[in-house]
């Protein structure tokens, strides 16, 4: 009988904008790559406000990464070497299919790490995130500081010409500090308050 393969972990990283999740997620990848394991670590093709070549942070850290939109990229690169750990930032931007890429890859042995928006400028649960929070092996959520009164924020707060953004702007949109706020929920505003069915009806 063959040996069974051990599995391997899910961890998600997730929070508003400016709480450190890319941050965070260097963290792990660096202190992986000094134990000698084999890494690989991938970005979604959209973000491009830095380079397209790395991650990094909002306070200046920065990892080499592999940019893409399309997952089964992921899996191809990954499966071609001998890599016991993937890193993938922005996971919130890949479609669905990202799911099962990376049940397969933990199934395979690997520990996956994902950052990225759990919920959209709406307040509404971003892409593949709630699914990977479901069946993730461990959950850090971490909080950014409010703007607008400095207490815990789990909001992001996108801003046109300095007023909050309607609900039914574009889900989609990249920026940093000149389009977006990290708020708490009481100043967190929106003209809309998203329901459960209008989130099913847009995944």
């Amino acid at each position: 009988m063959s040996e069974m393969i051990r599995k391997g972990k899910l961890e998600v990283i997730c929070g508003p904008m400016f709480s450190g999740k890319s941050e965070e997620l260097i963290r792990r990848l660096r202190r992986a790559t000094i134990a000698k394991q084999q890494v690989a670590v991938f970005k979604h093709a959209l973000d491009d406000r830095h380079t397209m070549e790395h991650i990094s942070s909002h306070n200046g850290t920065r990892i080499s990464a592999f940019p893409t939109d399309d997952a089964s990229i992921i899996l191809k690169n990954v499966t071609q070497k001998k890599i016991t750990v993937v890193g993938i930032d922005e996971v919130q931007f890949f479609s669905h299919q990202i799911i099962a890429i990376i049940c397969q890859l933990v199934d395979n042995g690997l520990r996956v790490i994902v950052s990225g928006l759990d919920l959209d400028f709406r307040g509404v649960p971003f892409g593949p995130i709630p699914t990977l929070l479901a069946i993730a092996d461990e959950i850090t959520k971490l909080s950014a500081i409010c703007t607008q009164c400095g207490k815990e924020a789990h909001f992001t707060q996108r801003l046109v010409n300095k007023q909050p953004a309607k609900f039914d702007d574009p889900i989609i949109q990249i920026g940093a500090q000149e389009a977006y706020d990290a708020r708490c929920r009481n100043c967190y505003s929106i003209d809309k308050i998203p329901t459960f069915a209008s989130w099913q009806n847009q995944k």
